[in-house]
């Protein structure tokens, strides 16, 4: 019963967590104010020394970095603004995007988009870029804001039905995605298809971002997940599927995945990622032209247009629209759960038995005699099965 009643307790704070409006009490300091802060990095080098990449947020061991050649990093170890990473392997799941996107071409024509629209929002309303705007931050109206109506233009320049959310979450401070996951949550009442918070970084060095693609200074986007929520897997799934086919007619426009110790609200919704457009020392019109071009991929990454699910295809070879794609998010959730419900229900049984003799004994007579007892009127209470039995033990006495 321990065991029972530990389930249905996860399973309803389950319930609550996954839809609530709010943050959690136990919600991660480090989704906090320093997040794109200007000048406020963390530079991550390899163990020979090489960089791997700089990020403006606090940076923790754990924390991964996919590049977009698919070389997949996770940092080991933290000393104040310096961060030393592993070099762990070639990621399989991206390398079988780009060869899958490799036989995709843009459509010709513009796709009729239709019924679920994608959603954009902006939790650091604040973002500035300082060569365009002369502010690194402009309070409720900063230039990440026309970055967002760019994406939302060439998203709607496609035919897609686009929510661009204003609202301001001010100031830009530790409680600035409590904020946020309202406007989130409103939003995803409209049942998007993607949910998008688009940000700029504060990487002082322009370069780092910096590249030049189709003839043209473009600011290269970051795609950020957040490994302290249950859908981590699928919307990591997104961002690569996203970073494959972006790079694959853009190369390379998206910069690399990093994968930080947070939520960013992506335990909303399996297709939710965020979005870093270049830094605060490019200009606007750069992270302009680099959010536009990411604008081109997302109808093919979310399945509005090719590549087409063919029967018995790779699930790598499905769109994220194609219901029997896979969801490894809600699988992982599941398994989690049961686990700690085991887990749980097996301390419960320790701690009351009081030593591991005892606990096995209580557990045997549970299954042998207590499980049996409850079952054992089933039969009575349902005469279909009562019968269905009786037929199938005399088969098994005649065999």
């Amino acid at each position: 019963m321990g065991l029972i009643s530990a389930g249905v307790l996860l399973l309803l704070f389950w319930g609550v967590y996954a839809s609530a409006p709010v943050y959690a009490p136990g919600r991660l300091p480090e989704e906090a104010g320093d997040d794109h802060r200007a000048g406020s990095m963390c530079t991550i080098r390899d163990r020979e020394g090489n960089l791997v990449t700089m990020v403006s947020r606090r940076v923790y061991p754990g924390d991964g970095v996919i590049t977009a050649a698919g070389r997949r990093y996770v940092v080991q170890r933290v000393d104040g603004n310096t961060a030393t990473a592993k070099f762990v392997e070639m990621d399989r799941d991206l390398l079988a995007y780009g060869e899958l996107f490799a036989k995709v071409t843009l459509p010709a024509a513009t796709p009729e988009w239709s019924g679920r629209p994608v959603a954009i929002y902006h939790t650091h309303t604040d973002e500035s870029y300082l060569p365009s705007d002369g502010r690194i931050s402009i309070p409720f109206h900063g230039g990440i804001l026309q970055v967002g109506g760019s994406y939302t233009n060439g998203l709607s320049s496609q035919g897609a039905n686009v929510l661009h959310d204003l609202t301001p979450h001010e100031p830009h401070d530790n409680n600035a995605y409590y904020r946020s996951r309202r406007t989130a949550f409103r939003l995803l009442k409209k049942n998007p298809i993607a949910l998008f918070d688009v940000h700029r970084d504060g990487v002082d060095d322009p370069e780092f971002y910096r590249e030049v693609i189709v003839n043209e200074k473009v600011a290269q986007i970051r795609l950020v997940v957040g490994r302290q929520n249950p859908k981590m897997a699928s919307n990591l799934d997104f961002a690569k599927r996203l970073m494959a086919f972006a790079n694959k007619i853009y190369w390379p426009v998206v910069k690399e995945i990093f994968i930080g110790n947070g939520v960013y609200n992506q335990d909303l919704l399996s297709t939710a990622v965020l979005i870093e457009a270049g830094t605060y020392t490019n200009r606007k019109e750069e992270a302009i032209k680099g959010i536009t071009l990411l604008a081109d991929a997302v109808p093919v990454v979310l399945g509005i247009t090719g590549p087409p699910s063919l029967p018995g295809a790779p699930e790598y070879g499905k769109p994220l629209t194609d219901p029997t794609a896979r969801r490894p998010g809600a699988w992982w959730a599941l398994f989690w759960i049961v686990i700690i419900t085991l887990a749980g229900g097996g301390a419960y049984v320790l701690i009351n038995a009081g030593d591991l003799d005892k606990a096995k004994q209580d557990l045997h007579h549970f299954f042998r005699r207590d499980l049996a007892g409850m079952l054992h009127p089933l039969p009575e209470k349902f005469p279909l099965l009562r019968d269905r039995l009786k037929t199938a033990l005399g088969k098994r006495k005649k065999l």
